[in-house]
């Protein structure tokens, strides 16, 4: 089984912070760089770093706060986040690259894509959490699915869960195996716990949903935002079974994408770049080779 050791891990030292990311590949090829969500670090990717490596030149960083990357005092907000990952890609000499993003990594990819459509030739997103969604979120039968996003806002949740191993163990186990298809991404859990049981993990992650909130709410009570058009190729590839982040809300990404193309994952989860890697895998290097 692969683990964490097998890759090749870097810090960047910028001056907003220090910046964990895993890079393997050629240097020259097409830098890709793959985002992560919540609750995931780099190795979320596992499966798909060395096949990406093949093609292109991969870039996994820990998003601030999350595996081995700084957190800062206070709340980050969105454009924070994606300001890490440009100033790495400026660190690193990027001029270019494409992003593969799941989740909350979406968020910060559009932001990307929308300020600066120049340096991005292709975006591709793993159950894109979009504005469309708008009130959705808070329907009444999904309150259920969405209850950690009020919970991570709470000032004491980061210390019921990050109060030991064993707590970490329980919460990160009832997400890796809902989320996931058939619970099959629970084998990695250990991994999980070995990275959010360091002191301040938990805290860190969770600092995502304080930055997010208004925006979601917002959404909520008002219904979807108008927004410019992101101009940048997109491809978005959808878990058929995510639980969380329905496979139906899909349906707004032409308001808010000028070139998308929507395809559903069968047999996949929240995770889809985990509960089909070779799908997810075939996808992506079309995808970005088809540019």
């Amino acid at each position: 089984m692969t683990t964490p050791a097998d890759f090749s891990h870097h810090v960047a030292e910028l001056d907003r912070l220090k910046i964990h990311y895993v890079r393997e590949g050629t240097e020259g090829r097409l830098p890709l760089v793959l985002l992560h969500g919540w609750p995931e670090f780099w190795y979320a990717y596992h499966q798909n770093i060395p096949v990406f490596a093949e093609h292109f030149d991969v870039i996994v960083p820990d998003l601030r706060g999350f595996g081995d990357t700084d957190d800062l005092p206070g709340i980050p907000s969105i454009t924070d986040y994606a300001d890490d990952i440009l100033a790495l890609a400026n660190h690193l000499g990027l001029d270019r690259f494409g992003i593969v993003t799941h989740d909350l990594g979406a968020v910060l990819a559009m932001d990307i894509g929308r300020r600066l459509p120049e340096r991005v030739p292709g975006l591709f997103f793993f159950n894109c959490p979009n504005p469309g969604v708008g009130a959705r979120w808070a329907e009444a039968d999904h309150h259920i699915e969405v209850w950690y996003q009020s919970f991570h806002r709470l000032p004491v949740a980061h210390e019921l869960v990050g109060l030991s191993a064993d707590t970490v163990r329980i919460y990160f186990r009832h997400f890796l195996e809902h989320w996931s298809y058939q619970g099959r991404m629970a084998a990695e859990l250990d991994h999980w716990v070995d990275t959010y049981a360091k002191p301040g993990r938990v805290e860190g992650s969770f600092k995502f949903y304080k930055s997010w909130a208004e925006t979601r709410l917002r959404a909520a009570r008002e219904g979807p935002p108008k927004l410019p058009k992101i101009t940048v190729p997109a491809r978005v590839l959808w878990g058929a079974e995510d639980p969380v982040n329905k496979p139906e809300w899909r349906d707004n990404l032409p308001d808010y994408f000028e070139n998308v193309q929507i395809d559903l994952a069968p047999e996949a989860g929240h995770f889809v770049h985990y509960d089909q890697p070779d799908l997810a895998n075939a996808e992506i290097i079309k995808f970005f080779n088809g540019l």
